[in-house]
């Protein structure tokens, strides 16, 4: 039995509106397990990062970037630890910190200012790219203008240079009649002198 257009697109309407609850419940799911990882850096006194939450919880740093609440929750426990410091737990008795213990402290450390790095970077990207942008909109309104400008100037030297050369064109013709009139002149001037007698 062919299938209508009408049942196509209801089914394809059914499985776009159970990917869209299935994105939502993992979206919901992945906030739960952000914000209990930023409870329990509280509760534990260790450093609340972004990298630090992101791997507790066992999402994306972009995750915890652009989700308002889990983001507002990181940046909430961060003020505490700042005004409150570090609350650790009391320990039974004093404890001894292990070299492997300093390690991965350090591993976590690395990974996290690896994952700032990137993060600055692609800040810094975003910043050229706009930036950029805006620099290329001034230049091409500055570029436009100064064509325009150009154009009336050349126009302008233009009709200049054709009135000059008109101007050169008498003048040349003022100067031919001033020789044709000093050589007729001088040629008189001859004339006269040979007619004059000698005395």
């Amino acid at each position: 039995m062919k299938r209508t257009p009408l049942a196509e697109t209801n089914g394809r309407d059914v499985r776009v509106e159970r990917l869209r609850a299935s994105r939502t419940q993992d979206s919901e799911a992945k906030t739960a397990r952000a914000l209990d990882a930023v409870r329990g850096l509280l509760r534990s006194g260790r450093r609340i990062t972004i990298a630090q939450v992101a791997r507790d919880a066992s999402v994306s740093t972009w995750f915890v970037y652009n989700q308002p609440q889990v983001r507002n929750a990181v940046q909430t426990g961060m003020a505490t630890q700042r005004e409150q410091g570090l609350q650790r737990p009391a320990a039974p008795g004093r404890q001894q910190v292990s070299p492997a213990a300093l390690q991965t402290e350090l591993a976590l450390a690395r990974d996290e200012i690896r994952d700032l790095k990137k993060e600055r970077d692609r800040l810094r990207e975003r910043v050229r790219l706009s930036l950029g942008a805006e620099i290329e909109e001034v230049d091409r309104n500055q570029l436009v203008g100064r064509v325009q400008q150009l154009e009336r100037d050349n126009a302008s030297l233009n009709a200049e240079l054709t009135g000059t050369r008109d101007q050169l064109t008498a003048l040349e013709g003022r100067l031919r009649e001033t020789e044709d009139d000093l050589t007729a002149a001088r040629a008189g001037l001859r004339r006269a002198m040979r007619s004059v007698p000698p005395q």
